[in-house]
Formats: C-alpha cells, sequence, structure tokens
C-alpha cells in the first residue's frame, strides 16, 4: 500500500481536507515565500524552512527533528530541488508521527478485551470537552456499542447541563448528581451503574480547572481509585482535549494535565477555525502521546478518527 494511499470514505476526506483548509493555505503561503527564486534545497532555504515549522505552531523542538532529517537528506543525495521539499517534508513528518499513532485507525473501535471501557476525559473549561464526549458518544453508539455518560465535572452547573444535552441528544443514559457533589461520588456511581447496564463504554467528564496542579492531581487521582473499587483497572484510558486554535497554548495545558494525571490518548479540537493545525503534529511529538481524535468542525460527523496518513495528505495537498 503506497503510505499516502486514500483510507478515509470520500465525505470524510472532504471534511477533513476542508478543516485543514487554514492551516494548509497559510503554511503553503510561507513555504511559497521561503523558496521563492530557490533551485535547491540549501543552508538558507533551511533556515526559513524552519522559521515557517516554528510559525505554524508546530513547535521548536519537533522543528528542530525534521529539519535534521532533511539535512541528512540533504547530504546523502547532494542535490535536493526545492520542488521535491513538499514530498519530502509528508514523508518525514509522517515518520514522525509514526513513532506514537499507529496510523491505520480508521473507525470509532474499542478494545475487545475490556467492558465496560472506560474513558476518563480531562481539559480545561472552552476546550471543547463536553461536546467532544458528546460527539464520542454518538460515535460509539452508531458504532453498535452501549454507552454511558458520567457528569464528574460538578464545579459547574453549565457543564452538567450541558452533558444533559448531549445524553438527550444521542439517547445514551447519564448519571449525575448537583452541582457541587463529590465528582469522585458522581464517577463511582456512572462505572458501578454501567456494569449493571453492561455497557461497552463509560465517558467521564470531569473538571477543567487549572487551578493548582497539585490540587488537579488529587482530584484526578481520587476520582481513578473510586472507579477501581468496581472495575480494578478502570479507567482505561485518559483522554486528554486540547483547543488547536490556541496553538502554544495548548502545549502549556498538555504539560500541565500529563504533570497531573497519566494521560494516554489526546483529542485536538477547532482545527477548523484556525492555520494551527500544525500543533498536532509538534503536541503528538513532543509528548509522545497518540493523537487518537481531531475536530474539524462543529457537526457530529466532524469529530474523526486520527489518521496520521489521512491528516498528512490533507495539510499538504
Amino acid at each position: 500500500m503506497s503510505l499516502f494511499k486514500k483510507i478515509f470514505s470520500k465525505e470524510k476526506k472532504e471534511n477533513l481536507d476542508k478543516g485543514l483548509e487554514k492551516s494548509k493555505a497559510s503554511f503553503f503561503d510561507k513555504m511559497s515565500k521561503a523558496v521563492a527564486g530557490k533551485a535547491k534545497v540549501d543552508e538558507e532555504v533551511l533556515d526559513d524552512l524552519e522559521n515557517v515549522l516554528i510559525s505554524s505552531d508546530v513547535g521548536v523542538g519537533t522543528t528542530i527533528k525534521i529539519i535534521k532529517a532533511i539535512e541528512e537528506r540533504v547530504a546523502r543525495d547532494k542535490y535536493l530541488g526545492t520542488d521535491e521539499l513538499n514530498l519530502i517534508l509528508r514523508e518525514e513528518i509522517a515518520a514522525l508521527l509514526s513513532k506514537t499513532n499507529s496510523g491505520d485507525a480508521t473507525d470509532f473501535s474499542l478494545p475487545n478485551d475490556k467492558r465496560p471501557y472506560v474513558i476518563m476525559v480531562v481539559g480545561v473549561n472552552g476546550v471543547g470537552k463536553t461536546t467532544t464526549i458528546g460527539k464520542l458518544a454518538y460515535h460509539f453508539k452508531k458504532s453498535g456499542h452501549k454507552v454511558v455518560l458520567g457528569a464528574a465535572d460538578t464545579f459547574r452547573a453549565a457543564a452538567i447541563d450541558q452533558l444533559q444535552v448531549w445524553a438527550d441528544r444521542t439517547g445514551v443514559p447519564i448519571i449525575k448528581q448537583k452541582m457541587g457533589s463529590d465528582p469522585a461520588s458522581v464517577a463511582f456511581d456512572t462505572v458501578q451503574s454501567a456494569v449493571k447496564m453492561n455497557a461497552d463504554v463509560v465517558l467521564i467528564d470531569t473538571a477543567g480547572r487549572l487551578h493548582n496542579k497539585v490540587n488537579l492531581m488529587k482530584e484526578l487521582t481520587k476520582v481513578k481509585m473510586v472507579m477501581q473499587k468496581t472495575i480494578p483497572d478502570a479507567p482505561h484510558e485518559v483522554l486528554l482535549v486540547l483547543d488547536g486554535s490556541t496553538g502554544q497554548n495548548a502545549f502549556e495545558q498538555a504539560k500541565q494535565f500529563t504533570a497531573a494525571t497519566e494521560v494516554t490518548s489526546l483529542a485536538v479540537t477547532k482545527l477548523d477555525g484556525t492555520a494551527k493545525g500544525g500543533v498536532v503534529i509538534g503536541i503528538s511529538d513532543q509528548f509522545q502521546i497518540p493523537v487518537k481524535y481531531i475536530g474539524v468542525g462543529e457537526g457530529l460527523e466532524d469529530l474523526q478518527v486520527f489518521n496520521k496518513y489521512e491528516f498528512v495528505d490533507s495539510f499538504f495537498k
């Protein structure tokens, strides 16, 4: 199979292409200026490319890796035309993403050996966390799975209400308590209910305030521990939701949450309204955590399973 052979359906690929339009347009505008009038990739072109990648929110550390890989190819091949740079970038970025992302996921599948499969969702307020949970509930149910939601973000009444709206919209049960309740108590009730219902997947919403790393760590640890009274290896996944439109701020959020709890997967939202799509590449590489989902629009189908081949193909199309 060719590295960039189409895997997604036509409609899904079109949504991804459209969602990354701003990032792609911004990147290639900068790229064209970097190589203007140059026939081959030289030191000056690489310096300009470095600036392009950093200004596209790929991040300094990841940019250095990409530039180094291209420098090695230039040294090996002796001559590298600027017309080849696009393809080489595609290949190097796909290779970089390969280290943390399997790259072949195309659907909302779940591991067969864990039922119910418990996903604890974390992230600051405003990143699209609750919306992502709602869309995941929709996709999991559409895939034939029995879903239960847990409203453990009890700090804000709006968070509970918003999750209730998604529960109604998707037709899945929600376990909740009143605002100000102990989040761990809600999580405990949720997993107990999910077991009784023979659920396939549990999505637990958590408070989104980064008030203090120590308090955040204590709260998330407590939520984990009470779930383990019912399901010893829960949560099976800790999904961190990040707002792609915030660029470098998303790196800082990832840093805070990975320090507070063991994050095992990422969802990067709001990529359609920004030129900062490069943040997906940088965050995946720098934190060595797989990007599992990306949001490229407001529609239910615009939350997509992240596939590195399709992402790179759309970004460099």
